[in-house]
């Protein structure tokens, strides 16, 4: 008896009962475990981000309106209303002075010197000063081209020379310093020729005496503040 095995019209044998290919043999996935409390702390993360974001956006919002300084005043120098102006700021927490305390601050001397866009605070005013105390006397000068620096402004610290007269002697033996350190208060006239000083009161008379001859020259020092 002869038995023959059919084959398929491609040419490959039947698949034989109870058994399977390659991609029916793959192995069971178990089940994704959930974590209902990861799940809960990122959506608190999320929340807290926005909320912070909203915080830093509205205080940002937040103005403030402060005092600016808008000309230089020397140390010691009274501050002068028309050296400030209203400026609106982010509220920092800086102790900037309010703008409403404007008056109040044109009672005050300035405690350090003051620069052009110096956003003022309570620590840069004082209410007394020692440049202008007891000891301290304010002298009016009349100086010509080549007794003062060109660029001589309100807050500078300068020496007063003496500077003798044709006549009155020859040699720099004659020239003598009369203060050392003198606080300019004020640079005005045309030209610029007129000049306030501060100086102490036990040399004051003689700097005025001097100075009505027109021997007085002074001279910045832009080291000293």
């Amino acid at each position: 008896m002869r038995t023959s095995e059919k084959t398929s019209q491609d040419g490959r044998a039947p698949a034989r009962p109870g058994l399977s290919g390659p991609a029916s043999r793959k192995l069971p996935v178990p089940p994704r475990e959930r974590k209902p409390a990861l799940a809960a702390l990122a959506v608190l993360l999320i929340l807290g981000g926005a909320l912070a974001t909203t915080l830093l956006v509205m205080r940002s919002g937040d103005r403030v309106s402060a005092v600016q300084i808008t000309q230089q005043v020397g140390a010691g120098q009274r501050i002068p209303l028309s050296a400030l102006r209203e400026v609106q700021i982010a509220d920092t927490g800086v102790d900037y002075v309010p703008w409403r305390f404007k008056d109040q601050v044109a009672t005050t001397y300035a405690a350090v010197t003051l620069l052009p866009g110096t956003l003022l605070t309570q620590r840069m005013t004082a209410t007394t000063t020692d440049q202008v105390g007891p000891a301290k006397a304010k002298v009016g000068l009349s100086l010509k081209a080549g007794q003062m620096p060109a660029d001589l402004k309100s807050g500078d610290v300068v020496q007063v020379i003496y500077v003798p007269a044709a006549g009155r002697g020859s040699g720099s033996a004659q020239q003598k310093v009369l203060a050392t350190a003198a606080r300019v208060d004020g640079v005005g006239g045309r030209s610029g020729g007129l000049v306030t000083i501060i100086v102490d009161t036990s040399i004051a008379p003689t700097i005025a005496q001097y100075a009505s001859s027109g021997e007085i020259a002074l001279i910045t020092l832009p080291g000293v503040k």
